[in-house]
């Protein structure tokens, strides 16, 4: 819709105009925003509107700014369902951010999970998979599951320090280190000589007290339900 001047010409309203025309030419904001300010056709609510636009200004420059994005520790613990789907959420925004992610599965490697396999074909991401497709008895860990836990943990060390990955994903690893696959010290060891740009997000239930010491954000998920309890076992393209 085209704007109309409802009341005659205000200096005021001229030279705020001039002054937006000359910051878009800079390129310190985009023109979407001079389109939203030109709707309100800088008539009653001019003065509003002006500093809306600037706040959108001062927020967009800073957005844009060239200092390196600072990574943090994220953990998704629990006994509740969707810690591996957090963090999968976390990968997909950072995937429409052109990000390059990395992610390392510790236990149920080989399981067929429709995770890995869309992913799998998606640019910018690279899955890691270890461990077996059955599930590890914590009562009777067997070596070729730690030698694979072993395997992860390299793998892991090399995403995060290698510089090729923004985010990286060890997923299932605070069970694997709550069941002694892998030595919470190496994973002590790993999170402090995590470069500062690089995002880390560990997954799994019994998160460490250390771990989540260390961490900068950690999320419980709490289990109030689960079809489980009422005999429904996991679905095809729902749960796995």
């Amino acid at each position: 819709m085209g704007c109309v001047l409802s009341s005659p010409y205000n200096p005021f309203a001229g030279w705020l105009l001039g002054l937006f025309l000359d910051i878009a030419g800079s390129g310190l904001i985009n023109l979407r925003y001079l389109l939203r300010i030109g709707s309100g056709c800088f008539t009653g609510n001019l003065l509003f509107q002006g500093f809306y636009l600037m706040t959108e200004i001062a927020s967009s420059h800073n957005s844009s700014s060239s200092e390196p994005r600072k990574g943090l520790v994220q953990i998704f613990t629990g006994d509740g369902k969707g810690k591996t789907s957090a963090a999968l959420g976390t990968v997909i925004r950072a995937l429409g951010q052109g990000l390059k992610v990395c992610i390392v599965v510790f236990m149920k490697g080989h399981y067929p999970y429709s995770e890995w396999a869309f992913l799998s074909r998606v640019p910018d991401v690279r899955i890691e998979r270890f461990g077996f497709e059955t599930f590890t008895d914590p009562t009777n860990v067997k070596l070729e599951e730690k030698e694979e836990a072993a395997k992860a943990l390299a793998s892991a060390r090399e995403a995060v320090l290698g510089g090729e990955y923004d985010l990286v994903v060890l997923d299932e690893l605070n069970i694997a280190v709550a069941w002694k696959l892998v030595e919470l010290d190496e994973v002590v060891k790993l999170i402090q000589d995590k470069p500062q740009n690089v995002e880390l997000i560990l997954t799994g239930r019994n998160a460490d007290a250390k771990l989540v010491q260390m961490a900068d954000l950690v999320t419980e998920c709490l289990k109030i339900k689960h079809p489980f309890d009422k005999g429904i076992m996991a679905r095809k393209g729902i749960d796995y």
